[in-house]
């Protein structure tokens, strides 16, 4: 018999051996709990040489659980046992830990110095002054859309954009909550506004996609009708128009019918148990000047609220072509969101999330953004906060699924390899997986999220 069916071999073995001396001489408790445990295991052996879905269980009965065993407690063992504090993405170890002391006001000083390699290339520092600039006020704001009708005076931190329905309903509540509560705004995400976004009160910024969820047409056009009534309502600060996104960059998605409950199909408008698909392009435009035309278009329609667009950069013309369009329509957005490689999403393939759309901050691409807005060419020198601070009216580099939104959400910031631990749909403490969610409590966490912004 081959050594690999050794471990089965003496499963069986001592089950047989077992069951001899207890029918001989009769046998205590332990000599039973021997034998039951040798019996399950050559159950198991002999199941694992009859299954046909793993190769390695029929060529290692009993002993190939073990491998699996070990694949699915690997994450925890790198992540407490061998990764260093200033290692791992999307966050490290340091960067979570500082989050969760500020949130709960615990002690966040570290009195012996930085631990960081200052001598490693790539290091990144703020140059000082010898004279600082006195600072009227610690409550940063930027002014967005003074030439519209209801100018919007947002905070430079700001909950970035994650919809409800892969965010659970608690969780929903403790960021508006929390937004409401620090003065700073929430974006719903391409889910459209739920019920949960409103009962806080908390300012928000609503993105529109390519499903136009919220304000659709039965056969998924734009409906101007149920948009204005939504963009009207007090809560909603400014109107996002979402082109792309630097997780999933050209490419749409699909929220399983297994997911679109009542609550989901009511807040987006779409049939309740069917698949809700968000195109990779909009139908609404096709050109750069039908793009602004549009934007136009959703800022009469929400009373002339600040309005703006989203978007990941992919080839620099395409973007050019929006300011040539800009020039000739004189039609410009109140502000321009950028996205980069680092966002997050369960909706994308992981060829998409990894390899689709270049980092913002490493290829200056909110810098090429304020340039090309500017029409004129973008000294490599510039920093990221003018970059930030200008183009059509505000230009802002947001980094999705930021560090602080994990925090409040109560969830651990893991990443699981090729999908372990997922079942049919991506799930996490975070998700509206009843179980889960029901253990949030929206009235601690938005503490947090006040806390944590600072």
């Amino acid at each position: 018999m081959p050594s690999r069916y050794l471990s089965l071999l003496i499963a069986s073995g001592v089950c047989l051996t077992g069951l001899f001396f207890v029918l001989a001489y009769g046998g205590s408790v332990w000599l039973w709990l021997v034998v039951g445990v040798a019996a399950l295991l050559t159950l198991v052996g002999l199941r694992d040489l009859t299954q046909v879905r793993h190769s390695i269980l029929r060529n290692y009965p009993i002993l190939a659980h073990f491998r699996f065993l070990f694949e699915y407690v690997r994450p925890e063992i790198r992540q407490y046992f061998i990764e260093s504090d200033t290692e791992a993405a999307p966050f490290s170890r340091a960067a979570r830990s500082l989050a969760y002391q500020r949130a709960k006001r615990d002690s966040d000083k570290r009195p012996f110095g930085t631990q960081r390699d200052l001598y490693v290339s790539g290091y990144e520092w703020i140059n000082h002054s010898l004279v600082p600039a006195p600072v009227a006020d610690s409550d940063f704001r930027v002014l967005i859309g003074a030439a519209s009708g209801q100018p919007y005076n947002a905070s430079v931190f700001n909950i970035s954009a994650m919809s409800f329905g892969s965010l659970s309903a608690n969780a929903i509540l403790a960021l508006n909550e929390g937004a409401r509560r620090g003065g700073f705004a929430h974006d719903t995400g391409e889910g459209s506004i739920s019920r949960y976004h409103r009962a806080p009160g908390g300012d928000l910024i609503w993105e529109i996609g390519s499903g136009y969820f919220g304000c659709r047409t039965a056969d998924g056009g734009f409906d101007p009708v149920r948009f204005g009534e939504q963009a009207s309502e007090r809560q909603v600060k400014m109107v996002k128009l979402k082109l792309s996104q630097g997780a999933k960059p050209g490419h749409g998605g699909v929220l399983p019918a297994a997911k679109v409950t009542p609550e989901i199909a009511e807040t987006r408008g779409v049939p309740l148990g069917v698949d809700c698909i968000s195109p990779a392009r909009h139908c609404t435009f096709s050109t750069p000047t039908e793009l602004l035309e549009f934007i136009a278009r959703l800022r009469e329609l929400s009373g002339n609220k600040p309005t703006g667009f989203k978007l990941a950069i992919g080839h620099p013309w395409e973007f050019f072509a929006i300011a040539k369009a800009m020039v000739k329509t004189g039609i410009t957005p109140d502000f321009i969101v950028v996205d980069g490689a680092e966002g997050g999403t369960g909706a994308a393939p992981v060829e998409f999330t990894d390899q689709r759309c270049p980092a913002s901050i490493d290829n200056k691409t909110p810098t090429f953004t304020h340039g090309a807005a500017r029409g004129r060419t973008v000294n490599a020198q510039q920093t990221l906060t003018e970059a930030a601070c200008k183009g059509a009216s505000y230009c802002s580099h947001i980094i999705k699924n930021n560090l602080i939104c994990r925090v409040c959400e109560g969830c651990i910031c893991g990443t699981r390899v090729n999908g372990f631990r997922r079942t049919s749909a991506p799930r996490s403490s975070h998700s509206p997986a009843p179980r889960q969610g029901k253990y949030l409590r929206p009235r601690n966490l938005c503490r947090r999220t006040v806390r944590a912004s600072g």
